[in-house]
């Protein structure tokens, strides 16, 4: 695992968790939780547990890579047929989801290796500057 200004990427360069043996998690982690249940888990569920409306986000990304996930939420996906239609719409022009598309993928990532349980995590590394320098030049400030 490489570490670049709080963030974290595994061999094949895509993002990824720290979690420390005494439960603290990483800046992205912790704000993908937050991002998750602000912006998806109407649709997929408490905790990427999925629902009857939208899978389980914990499941899809055992098979789904980070590029994989990103051509998803960015594009959106249709599957249609035999009467279990299912549609995700395009977040590519949501700066509340784009902003924060590595920390959504990390903290679903971390909750399909089964590394961090169903509730918010207690303890949490502070925000690096360059999180905050790349957060608040995504969002225009």
């Amino acid at each position: 695992m490489k570490e670049e200004g709080g963030r974290y990427y595994d061999v094949d360069g895509a993002p990824t968790y720290n979690i420390k043996p005494d439960g603290q998690v990483d800046w992205l982690t912790y704000s993908g939780y937050r991002r998750y249940h602000a912006e998806c888990h109407v649709c997929h569920g408490p905790d990427g547990m999925g629902s009857t409306y939208a899978p389980a986000l914990a499941e899809s990304l055992k098979t789904m890579n980070f590029d994989q996930f990103s051509e998803v939420v960015v594009g959106g996906r249709q599957n249609l047929g035999a009467g279990n239609d299912r549609v995700m719409p395009s977040f590519g022009l949501n700066k509340n989801v784009m902003c924060y598309l590595d920390d959504l993928y990390v903290y679903l990532r971390a909750r399909s290796d089964d590394a961090l349980g169903r509730v918010r995590p207690a303890k949490r590394d502070d925000k690096s500057k360059e999180i905050t320098d790349a957060e608040k030049a995504c969002l225009g400030e």
